[in-house]
Parts: C-alpha cells; sequence; structure tokens
C-alpha cells in the first residue's frame, strides 16, 4: 500500500537516523540509552509455545533477540522482540520480515522460520548462526585472498537472488553479513531494504555506502548493492573500507546536521583518489582487483548490478581453472623452441628490433620536428586567442553593460550589448584575416548563472538558455548533461579549453575557449565569454603546409590532433566536410577515440614535458593505430596500418600534435631483412622438426616391432 507523503518523509528521516547511527557517534545522553538497551536481559520478554529461551544475545533501539532452541528438535534459533513499542514505526519494522519472507529459498540469506506480528510483544524468530558477524571476524584484520573471495561470491549470490525478486537490500556491509557454524556467509538485516520500484531513498552505511546514494533524494538502484559489495571486498583485503581513514571521520563527525554529514561524505568519494591498496597486495590477481575496481567505479562504469558482479567472479574462476592447461600449452612448445633455437632466435629478433628502431628513428626525425613545431605554432595560435578574450572579457564598457544582460533581448540595454560584443568580434575577425590565420565558429556570453546573453552568429535556440552544464563554463572537464536544472553551479575562474561537446544551436562538434568575466573589483564573476571552433577545422592551414610537403618529398604524411583529456580526435583529414556531417551521429563520434593505452602513454609524456623531463625519444611510438580506422570499412582500409607516430603537447592544453606516416612504406629494408633471416629460420625449424618426427617415427617402428624368436628345433648358433 503506498504511504502518504507525510509517511514517507518520516520513513525517509528515520531511515537516515538508523543507519547513520552505525557509524555516526552519539552524544552522552545517546551512549547511555544505548548501553541500557543493549544490556543483556535476565528475563524474556514472552515465552514463546514450542521453543525453549536461553539467554539474551544483545539488544536495540526497539526491542532485544535472544538465543532459544525447539523442544523438539533442540534447534538453535534467533527469536527478535520488538518490545520497545514507543515511537515503533510498524511500516519500517515490518520491511525487514517482508523482505526475508521474499527471499526464504535463497541459501546464502539468513532463513525466516516464524512470524508473530499479533503477539505481545510482536516478534520473529530465524535462523540462529553460531559464528556471529563478518565485521566481528575482521575485527582481526584482513582475510586470506580465497576466503574474502568465497565471503563475497555467497553475498553475490544472496544479492543477486534479492534483485531478482525486486529486493535492493541497500545497506550491505560486515555486520550484516553473519556466519553459521561452518563459517558459510547469509546476508541479514533487510530493515533498509526497498523494492526496485520504490523512489523513497534508503541510507546505508558510512564508507560502505555509495556517493549517490548518500542523498535524501536519492531514487534507489541495484548499482547501490554493488558498490557496498565492492566496498566490504575491499575491506576483507585491505584490513579497512576504502576511503575510511582518521581524517575523514573527523571531517565528516566535524559536520552539525546529517545533510552537511552526507555531502561532505559525497565530497570525499567523489574527489579523493581511487583507493588501489588492493592493487599492490601480491595475492590479489588483476582480474580480482578489476572486480573491486569496477564495483567501486562511478555509476556509469559500475557493474549494473549483482548478477553482473556473479558472472566476472564467475569468468574469473573459469580463468584460474584452466590456467595450469595454458601454461602447460605453452610453456612446454616454448621450453621446446628454446631449446632448439635460443641462439638463432636471440639473433634475429635482436638484429631486426634493432634495424627497425634505427630505421624508424630516421623515419620520424623529420615528422618529429614537424609535431613539436605544429604544437608551438598551435599553442600560440590558442593563447593568442584566449588573450584576446581576456582583454576584452576585462574591458569596463563589457563590465557595465553585463549588468542589463538581463533584460530581455529586444531591449536597448541588451541591444547594446550586443552591438558592442559583435563590432569586438568583427574587429578581432578582421585581424585574423589579415594575418591568413582561419576564423573562430562563434563567440558567446553567459552571465555568472550559465544563461547565454549574446552569440555571435545569434541563434534563437540557444540566447537565453542556461548553459552552466558545459564544461566551458564550470571548467571541470566534461558536460556534466545530469546538471541542466542545477543553478548553484559555479562559473570557471580562469581561462579555460573545454572538452569537444556538440553544439546546441547547429548539431556539429567544438571546442571552446572561455575566460571568466571579473566585477569591477575583481570580487566575483559576472560571466563567462568564449569562442568556438569546428571540430576538423582547428589545423585547416597547416594540413595546407603539410600537403605541399607531400608533393615535395612523396611522403604520405597525416597530421591530426588529439585531446588526451577525453581520448576524443580534435582534428584529421578524415574530418572532411562530407565526414563532419557524420560526426552529428553521436555513435559515430563515440568511435573516435584512442585506446586506454595509447592515452596512458600520452599522459605519461605530458608529465614529463610537464616536469622538464628529458622527453628526447618519449615523442615516438613505433607502432601507433589511428583511432579514426573504427569509423568504418572504408575508413579501416585508408587508415587501418600501423603508423609510425611522432606526438608533441600543445602547452598545457591536454591536446597532443601528431604527425605519422605508414609504418610499412618507412620499414620496406627491414622487412626484406626479416622476411629473408625468417626463410631461413623456417627451413631451420622444418629440417629440425622433419629429425624430430623422422626419430620418433624410427623409434616407433622399432618399438612395435616384434622380437626374432628362435625356432623350436633350432639351436643358438
Amino acid at each position: 500500500m503506498t504511504q502518504p507523503q507525510g509517511a514517507v518523509d518520516k520513513s525517509v528521516e528515520k531511515s537516515a537516523e538508523q543507519s547513520a547511527a552505525a557509524t555516526l557517534r552519539l552524544d552522552e545522553k545517546g551512549l547511555a540509552r544505548a548501553l541500557e538497551l543493549s544490556e543483556p536481559r535476565q528475563v524474556p520478554p514472552a515465552e514463546l509455545p514450542g521453543y525453549q529461551i536461553e539467554r539474551c544475545l544483545g539488544g536495540g533501539a526497539y526491542g532485544s533477540v535472544w538465543l532459544a532452541s525447539e523442544r523438539n528438535t533442540g534447534k538453535h534459533v534467533a527469536i527478535k522482540f520488538y518490545s520497545h513499542r514507543r515511537g515503533l514505526d510498524w511500516s519500517l519494522l515490518n520491511r525487514e520480515v517482508e523482505k526475508l519472507a521474499a527471499l526464504y529459498t535463497s541459501r546464502d540469506v539468513v532463513g525466516l522460520l516464524q512470524v508473530g506480528w499479533d503477539a505481545d510483544p510482536p516478534y520473529y524468530v530465524m535462523e540462529y548462526l553460531q559464528n556471529g558477524s563478518l565485521s566481528r571476524l575482521l575485527d582481526h584484520g584482513a582475510l586470506p585472498v580465497n576466503e574474502a573471495v568465497r565471503i563475497a561470491a555467497a553475498v553475490t549470490s544472496a544479492l543477486v537472488h534479492a534483485h531478482q525478486h525486486g529486493i535492493l537490500h541497500c545497506d550491505v556491509k560486515p555486520a550484516n553479513v553473519l556466519l553459521d557454524g561452518e563459517f558459510v556467509p547469509r546476508l541479514a538485516d533487510f530493515g533498509q531494504a526497498r523494492l526496485s520500484n520504490e523512489q523513497s531513498p534508503a541510507l546505508g552505511t558510512l564508507f560502505y555506502m555509495a556517493p549517490e546514494q548518500a542523498d535524501m533524494n536519492a531514487i534507489p538502484d541495484p548499482r547501490w548493492d554493488v558498490y557496498a559489495l565492492g566496498a566490504m571486498l575491499y575491506h576483507m583485503l585491505c584490513g579497512e573500507p576504502p576511503f575510511r581513514s582518521p581524517e575523514n571521520e573527523r571531517q565528516i563527525m566535524g559536520e552539525k546536521t546529517l545533510e552537511e554529514k552526507l555531502t561532505t561524505y559525497r565530497h570525499i568519494v567523489q574527489t579523493s583518489p581511487r583507493p588501489n591498496r588492493h592493487r599492490h597486495l601480491r595475492t590479489v590477481d588483476t582480474r580480482l582487483a578489476d572486480i573491486v575496481d569496477r564495483c567501486l567505479a562511478g555509476v556509469g562504469q559500475r557493474f549494473g548490478d549483482a548478477a553482473a558482479v556473479a558472472e566476472a567472479f564467475e569468468a574469473r574462476a573459469r580463468y584460474r581453472s584452466l590456467r595450469p592447461a595454458i601454461a602447460l600449452g605453452i610453456i612446454l612448445p616454448g621450453v621446446l623452441m628454446l631449446a632448439l633455437f635460443p641462439v638463432a632466435f636471440q639473433a634475429v629478433m635482436s638484429a631486426a628490433a634493432t634495424a627497425e628502431k634505427n630505421i624508424a628513428a630516421r623515419a620520424l626525425e623529420s615528422d618529429a620536428v614537424t609535431a613539436k613545431i605544429l604544437a608551438y605554432s598551435l599553442n600560440d595560435d590558442l593563447v593568442q586567442r584566449m588573450r584576446t578574450l581576456e582583454q576584452i572579457a576585462g574591458e569596463p564598457a563589457l563590465m557595465a553593460r553585463i549588468n542589463g544582460a538581463i533584460q530581455p533581448a529586444n531591449s536597448a540595454a541588451r541591444l547594446e550589448l550586443d552591438a558592442w560584443l559583435s563590432k569586438k568580434k568583427h574587429e578581432v575577425d578582421k585581424i585574423r584575416r589579415e594575418q591568413d590565420a582561419d576564423l573562430d565558429d562563434s563567440w558567446f556570453l553567459t552571465d555568472g548563472a550559465g544563461i547565454q546573453r549574446w552569440r555571435e552568429p545569434d541563434s534563437p535556440l540557444t540566447i537565453d538558455h542556461n548553459y552552466s552544464w558545459r564544461d566551458y563554463f564550470h571548467g571541470r572537464g566534461d558536460d556534466r548533461t545530469d546538471w541542466k536544472d542545477r543553478t548553484d553551479i559555479a562559473p570557471l575562474r580562469e581561462p579555460h579549453i573545454s572538452a569537444p561537446f556538440r553544439s546546441s544551436s547547429t548539431g556539429r562538434l567544438k571546442v571552446a575557449i572561455s575566460v571568466p568575466v571579473w566585477d569591477a573589483d575583481d570580487h566575483e564573476i559576472v560571466g563567462v565569454l568564449g569562442r568556438t571552433i569546428h571540430l576538423g577545422e582547428v589545423l585547416t592551414s597547416y594540413k595546407r603546409l603539410i600537403r605541399e610537403e607531400e608533393k615535395e618529398q612523396k611522403v604520405r604524411r597525416v597530421i591530426a590532433l588529439l585531446d588526451v583529456r577525453t581520448g576524443k580526435v580534435l582534428d584529421h583529414p578524415w574530418m572532411t566536410e562530407e565526414n563532419r556531417d557524420r560526426l552529428r551521429d553521436d555513435a559515430v563520434f563515440a568511435r573516435l577515440t584512442m585506446a586506454d593505452s595509447e592515452r596512458n602513454e600520452l599522459l605519461r609524456v605530458q608529465a614529463l614535458v610537464n616536469k622538464g623531463g628529458n622527453v628526447r625519444d618519449e615523442h615516438l611510438d613505433l607502432k601507433y593505430f589511428d583511432p579514426i580506422r573504427k569509423i568504418d570499412a572504408v575508413a579501416e582500409r585508408e587508415y587501418g596500418m600501423p603508423w609510425l607516430a611522432a606526438f608533441w603537447p600543445v602547452g598545457d592544453t591536454g591536446w597532443f600534435a601528431v604527425v605519422q606516416e605508414p609504418r610499412d612504406d618507412a620499414l620496406l629494408p627491414v622487412r626484406e631483412i626479416q622476411a629473408g633471416l625468417v626463410k631461413y629460420a623456417l627451413a631451420g625449424l622444418v629440417l629440425c622438426l622433419t629429425l624430430i618426427v623422422s626419430s620418433w617415427y624410427f623409434v616407433r617402428r622399432v618399438m612395435r616391432t616384434r622380437p626374432f624368436r628362435l625356432g623350436r628345433h633350432a639351436a643358438p648358433v
């Protein structure tokens, strides 16, 4: 039955207080009350037919839990009495029983045996698990990897069963995992659980709770349980949950209200370095570490539900079971080949590698120089564009006119602002034409709240719309589409080059250069001024120079521009006018992404350059694969071959200039030498295999040949 809004709000408040109590400190009065409630009772609240109550296991805010035995079987059970009725919300307390009843068939969930809601006091009977909670076991430190995986897999199975029944636990933690006599884990305490179609929030426990769950307006999601499962597995492997430290605990506890504590917790989880202690443990394999990382990842990268986690555990188990066979199948042939051809193989590989490196280095010398010059030139152009914006943004005339920007578009104040900014843009465009420099696609101005107040060329699709969620406004690295309805986003405070984004007016992909507009006293940002460039048009003037150089040297060379912050291709010869229209399809644009390994390598190069390190050889790649090849079959034929590529960072923008040429064309002499060596190696291999097969043939014939026996009447000679 659906609760009225007031009951929902009350439930949310009580759920928050109950879940937060597991980790938030109590004051003296609350601590005394908790000790009073948890003090073991000597007299049970009631006697139940068929059960012999033995002793109290503990107490809480609403009652106590007692150990009892069935009179007929002697089997131990746990009976939970709700004897403290004051302030009792039956809709909340009834959740746990409802969920346990729905999951009674799961061997991984604490079993519900009997319910007595009509009794005085109400009670329910559940399985008694002798070895207590996983939390108590973890008090002694981290667990062995195999034990941690066993427990995590069992809890995952319980969550799969729950999710299949439309139940989200919402408070997975070691204290809610109980261990039976053989230390088999069972998932317990479904008091915070929600149905998958419920809209009311449910707070978990700090340092096990997903950051998006720590919000009084959050809607339950299966990925909450996935995050908590990952945090618990991390705790079992490392001895403590992720992000928990004395400093973080002090910071959270220092807040006054629950809302402030939750906000601080979200900020800690979302901004702290990702936990990686598990990756430094020698006994934790890569696949297990990947499972932990995906459980603790952001919402978009996290496993979708417990079933996906279970599949990952199964895949890891299959892989580990096949490792001996795989190793045997690889090692034995490898040992044989190394035994037969150690010297020859090493000589061939060493000679080929040395020749390839030397020839490639010579082939890339001019490419490296071109890449460096291109990067410096492009950086100078970007700096010039940025400084121009800063100069205009700093003019008192602009700051004076921004105050009237909130007026209607046809008001005198707005018309004056439009005319003044348009004049400035036309003056800049004129200078760039005289310098034979590329023009911008558009200029724009937003006020301090992110609402666009001016654009040249004008577009009714964007004027007076809020773009505070755009990266060019807040400068946080990407467009936050989930912020579209928010009004509390602060504008950037430094000049910024945005990540690629799709224009709301033209639908084409762009990057923006934007700067803040400060008030007269430099105390407050009153607007953001920016200029945009279409993807594929950043290197227009440089492409002409490369084409002229190709005609002279008769070498196919390609220049491109990469954004290592997002892994996206910003400019490339493939981006012709026709192909740029294809980029209106988000699926096509999504394929214009570098491989993670290549992006990480360029980030390493960027760090070396920023530190002033020796990058003489760091900007060369002997086997680069152009991301354009992933567009379609035509692009694969045109750009799918390996390339020799030279890279250089464009200042500190996060962009890299790339100059590349087909690898096979440059390394053709090495290929010819290598082909000759391979022929000799293959001839030697065939000869050795022939000898081995021949030897085995004759040995088997000898073994199969019957020995000659003397006849009955013959005598030995």
